[in-house]
This record gives structure tokens, C-alpha cells and sequence, in this order.
């Protein structure tokens, strides 16, 4: 695998702030040739820099110049027919978007495609594992773009741009879901859609948090368990920060700015994990065994969460990733089924 996976760790994070320094909202960035639904947006980076449409080949077989998370310019089909997607959270974002793609990875963790969006990319081609694409079955799909993710193999990255130079990087380390959303809909010509799409999650996602009655504003420790033991995750990782949108709070051990994970905790700190209600997910056969070992023991079962029964098993292959709009629906319904929603 070229590197670790995401949510971010502490080291890694700060390792990736100059990267981050672009980040996806370059993919924001729309130069000459642009046309299609690219010209009204909402979102600041895209009005103060898009500059409007330029129109000068747009239509069929028309190109446009956009720019990718690196900061790189990038020119792509005006309008895509055969899109490659190297990670889940570019599949989530096409098809969020109406776009059937021609390739796909597998799931994060996973050796087939994450369930949650298993039924909508039915007989479409897998092409590798997550952010590890087989070039062989890559040129089979044919691509006219391809979404790459928060790749940063460049030796890999030069190959799928020998396949087709309209190659993206879509996602710098520390960029939320949004705004790579909001760049994937850009690159794709879909901006407009887009910003629809954000603004019925952000609706959905209020009025979801203002059934909960009882349990609104409740304290929620979302924590994926690793082989080594449980990681906390900060404010901006992807599952709480729907939470946040819903209107729940994180207990105060978690109620850390940032899109990463704390290091996986020793039993003498497990406490970090508690609060009102505890969403634990796994991604691994290892971590399921950890959390199963860890499950008997005192420091485990003195858990407030635990001693009220306030523990919910949820889906890693979601609240783990960088997420998307598909994923956020998922986490908004898990949400609002174990707290009390309608």
C-alpha cells in the first residue's frame, strides 16, 4: 500500500500542512475552455477565483482546465463519459453526483466494494484495491478521467496519467469531505449538483439532530478500534463531523479540532472513550478480535456508555473513511436510529 490510511494521525497531519495549503480547493479553480453548470456556485474559493465560464470549446468533446488538490492544472473531458475512481469517497462523490463510473476500487479495508453503495455499482469493473489500481485492468475501463483520490505515489501517479493525462488528485491530506466533494463535482462539471447535494445533507442533517428529543445535544464518542486499541476521532474527521452538523457535542477528552485519530489508547486511558453514547467501529479482523478481547475486562465494562447501555456498533467501511455524501446519509440515519430519531 503506498501509506497509511485515513483518518489522519497526529504525525501524519502535521507532516501534511504544507500540502494542505492548497488542498482541494484548487479543484475549485476553473480555467479557459470551461463550460457547463460550473458557474454558479455558492462556495467563496470557487466565486472569487473560478472567474465565471470561459465558453471557448465547451459542449461535446470540449475540454476544460481545472486544478487538482496538489494544486496541479489538470485538463479534463468538459463532460466525462468514463470515469475511474480510486477510493471510496470519489465513488460516494460520483454517484452522489448521478455519474455511473466505468471503474471502481475496492473498499477501504475491504476486498470487494463497501456495502453501503455495493447495490449502485453493480456489474461496474473493479480495477484494484483502494488507491492500489491494476494498470492492466485500469486501461481496460478506458478511462477519460480518473479520480486518484489523496494518492501521493508519484511513480503511480505518472503511470494512470500515461493512461490518460486527465488524472486528479482530489483530496489533500487534511481537506474535509465537502470541500473535495465540492472539487469532485467541479472536475466532473457538476458543480451546481454539487452544492444541491451539500445543501439538502446540511438540511437533513438539522432536522435529523432536532428530532432527537431526548438525546439532542448528547455527548457522542465516535472511536474506531485498531489491533492496537481504540482511537478517539478529533472534531473535523468525516463521522463527527456530521455529528456536529446534527447538533451533538463530543465528550470533552474528544473535543479536539482537527480531521484525525488520537494513537490507539492502553486500558489506563480508556476513559477518553466514554460519554453519553459510544459509536465503535472496526475495519479489520484484527480489530474486531481487540475489541471482542478488551470487551471483558473492568476498565472496559465501567464505561458510562457501557453501564447504560449506550454502545452502538456501526460500519468502519463508513464512519472510518473520509466520507461523502452517501456516507454521511448512512451515519445521519445510524445516528438518529440509536439516538431516538424519526
Amino acid at each position: 500500500m503506498p501509506f497509511a490510511r485515513r483518518p489522519l494521525s497526529p504525525v501524519r497531519r502535521r507532516a501534511a500542512q504544507a500540502l494542505a495549503v492548497t488542498g482541494a480547493a484548487a479543484l475549485l479553480l476553473t480555467g479557459c475552455g470551461s463550460s457547463g453548470s460550473s458557474s454558479s456556485a455558492s462556495s467563496p474559493a470557487v466565486d472569487a477565483a473560478a472567474g465565471g465560464n470561459g465558453g471557448a470549446d465547451g459542449g461535446a468533446g470540449g475540454k476544460r482546465t481545472v486544478k487538482d488538490a496538489t494544486g496541479k492544472a489538470v485538463e479534463v473531458p468538459a463532460e466525462p463519459k468514463r470515469i475511474v475512481t480510486l477510493t471510496q469517497e470519489d465513488l460516494d462523490a460520483v454517484l452522489a453526483l448521478g455519474v455511473k463510473p466505468a471503474g471502481i476500487t475496492n473498499g477501504q479495508g475491504l476486498n470487494e466494494p463497501p456495502a453501503y453503495l455495493k447495490d449502485k455499482v453493480q456489474g461496474v469493473p473493479v480495477v484494484g484495491n483502494l488507491l492500489q489500481p491494476v494498470m492492466d485492468k485500469v486501461i481496460a475501463a478506458k478511462p477519460d478521467l480518473i479520480l486518484a483520490g489523496d494518492m501521493q505515489d508519484e511513480q503511480m501517479l505518472k503511470q494512470l496519467r500515461e493512461i490518460t493525462p486527465a488524472t486528479l488528485v482530489t483530496m489533500a491530506p487534511t481537506d474535509d469531505w465537502k470541500l473535495a466533494f465540492r472539487g469532485i463535482g467541479n472536475a466532473v462539471n457538476k458543480l451546481d449538483t454539487a452544492n444541491k447535494v451539500i445543501g439538502d445533507y446540511e438540511t437533513k442533517a438539522s432536522k435529523a439532530g432536532g428530532e432527537l428529543t431526548g438525546n439532542k445535544g448528547a455527548a457522542v464518542s465516535i472511536v474506531r478500534w485498531n489491533p492496537t486499541g481504540p482511537s478517539w476521532m478529533e472534531k473535523k474527521q468525516f463521522a463527527s463531523g456530521v455529528a456536529l452538523d446534527m447538533g451533538l457535542t463530543r465528550p470533552a477528552a474528544q473535543d479536539k479540532d482537527g480531521n484525525a485519530h488520537s494513537p490507539a489508547l492502553s486500558l489506563e486511558k480508556l476513559t477518553e472513550i466514554d460519554g453519553d453514547w459510544l459509536f465503535l467501529s472496526t475495519l479489520t479482523d484484527d480489530g474486531r478480535s481487540a475489541l471482542k478481547d478488551v470487551q471483558s475486562k473492568p476498565a472496559y465494562q465501567e464505561l458510562n456508555a457501557v453501564k447504560n447501555n449506550h454502545v452502538v456498533t456501526v460500519d468502519g467501511s463508513v464512519w472510518s473513511t473520509r466520507g461523502g455524501p452517501l456516507a454521511a446519509d448512512v451515519v445521519i440515519g445510524d445516528l438518529a436510529k440509536a439516538l431516538g430519531g424519526n
